[in-house]
């Protein structure tokens, strides 16, 4: 897929202050330090005091699926490098590292890791791999916080069969329905499997806490079943319809978790606000590369029910008012952690993850995509202004490159985030923390530049990785499969 052509690399920038001009030339305020600085001096060098223990810095590992256990959802070789990679980041907060499914049918793919009863062994083996990773290179665990996220992929499950969508749905979505070829007789997921379904979560966090994991992230971001049921108002019942009855999934999660592992700290990652969705602008496609993004119709949806974080009257407008309501329910529910994020990789990539290239199945950046990473900086701003006493991770910082510790540095120097997260950069460039905090300085060459094929891959049904700059990825079978993969989808 190719690069719109219409916006400015990051790598051609020479200096953060040409980073900032070009912020400002698109109508954006960007703060980005000079330097990067080392540890001595570095706000992401800092001590983040949380209860009994002190988190030893300022960068998180953000969680991520690789298409790569076994289909009994354990650890393959390519997971386990992946976790001892996750050790030898230099990071302190490892949100989850994984999305680990609660049941079978709840999967994204059928290699997906799972935590149930039958991958116990699977789950103590991946946390024994990552803490002896980081010991043996930083000396000590105990300045680390490890937790493990648990979801239920729901409208995108693929549980069985990578070539076969079997969704899990609260109610009828009129675009997404259409969009992924759902028939409007097709059965929403009952009240009774909902509950079922707590038990699972529930189920899932004892196996964490009894295997050291010291968190539960439930997961509620990015078109999952958790941030669908967010925005579940056409849904009858007492899971939908009104903010109570839409929250009562992690409500009731979260407090089945508190009964059986007191002591175990509680997490959640959102997605803070969504847009319609979007698709390829058929009229600008030239027959080769898909067109610029474009929203699809909803002049007919108005007002518009069908999202979360985003207005009814103008879906493609932000509105925090139920998502600021969310994570002070949250904090009431014994919530520790929020992990800031938005929208979904599924229908509207470009305000999820911001990148120059799309993955092959999306659609090329309708705006520059520094406006995005801007959009989510200054929305977990505004939740950590609000919530100064929670824990707060941010996300979409992986566009920023060459700039990233810059802008990170200067995030939460000002109090605008407590921990930068990594997700996608951590493919390429897995030891980046320690290479920031130690040097100040990056290795150009493992920069991930968003070229997406880690997304690309899982989609056409091939392992999670960086195949363009991690050079294990680079030599191994799937790396020739996917370019005839991504040749055939042209």
């Amino acid at each position: 897929m190719a690069e719109n052509r219409r916006f400015k690399r990051i790598s051609s920038f020479k200096s953060p202050a040409d980073l900032v001009a070009h912020a400002g030339r698109l109508g954006l305020e960007l703060a980005c330090d000079e330097k990067i600085l080392t540890a001595l001096d570095s706000p992401l060098a800092q001590e983040y005091p949380f209860g009994d223990l002190v988190v030893g810095n300022r960068f998180a590992i953000q969680p991520m699926e690789g298409w790569d256990g076994t289909e009994q959802g354990m650890p393959t070789d390519f997971v386990r490098r992946r976790w001892r990679n996750f050790g030898l980041s230099g990071a302190k907060l490892i949100w989850g590292g994984e999305a680990f499914a609660v049941c079978p049918e709840g999967r994204a793919n059928p290699n997906q890791l799972m935590a149930i009863p039958e991958t116990r062994e699977g789950l103590s083996e991946l946390r024994r791999i990552l803490l002896s990773a980081h010991r043996e290179t930083f000396g000590n665990t105990d300045d680390l916080l490890l937790g493990l996220q648990l979801t239920h992929s729901g409208r995108f499950c693929r549980p069985f069969r990578k070539d076969r969508m079997e969704p899990g749905i609260l109610y009828h979505h009129p675009i997404l329905d259409r969009k992924f070829g759902l028939a409007p007789a097709y059965p929403v997921l009952d009240d009774d499997y909902i509950r079922r379904l707590i038990e699972c979560y529930v189920r899932a966090a004892r196996i964490a806490d009894e295997e050291g994991f010291q968190f539960v992230d439930v997961k509620h971001c990015h078109g999952y079943l958790g941030h669908e049921f967010l925005s579940a108002r056409e849904r009858t019942g007492e899971f939908g319809g009104s903010f109570e009855n839409r929250t009562r999934f992690c409500r009731e999660i979260l407090h089945g978790i508190r009964s059986i592992a007191p002591n175990m700290r509680l997490g959640v990652r959102f997605s803070a606000f969504d847009f319609v969705p979007f698709r390829p602008d058929p009229d600008a496609s030239n027959g080769k590369d898909l067109g610029p993004g474009v929203p699809e119709q909803y002049d007919n949806l108005l007002p518009y029910k069908y999202g979360f974080g985003v207005s009814t009257a103008d879906p493609l407008a932000i509105d925090l008012e139920e998502s600021l309501k969310f994570v002070r329910s949250l904090q009431d529910w014994g919530v520790d952690l929020v992990n800031v994020s938005a929208g979904s990789p599924y229908y509207n990539p470009h305000i999820q993850r911001p990148a120059l290239f799309p993955p092959s199945d999306g659609y090329q950046p309708p705006e520059d995509p520094l406006v995005g990473v801007v959009r989510q900086l200054r929305t977990t701003a505004e939740i950590k202004e609000n919530f100064p006493e929670l824990a707060v991770v941010g996300s979409g910082y992986t566009y920023l490159q060459d700039y990233l510790p810059h802008v990170g540095q200067a995030e939460v120097r000002a109090g605008n985030v407590d921990f930068v997260g990594l997700g996608r950069m951590t493919l390429s460039y897995y030891d980046l923390p320690a290479d920031v905090l130690r040097d100040g300085k990056l290795q150009r060459k493992r920069i991930c530049r968003t070229f997406s094929d880690c997304t690309t891959a899982p989609r056409k049904g091939v392992v999670s990785g960086c195949f363009p700059l991690d050079p294990f990825y680079k030599d191994l079978p799937q790396a020739t499969e996917l370019k005839d993969l991504k040749k055939e989808g042209r």
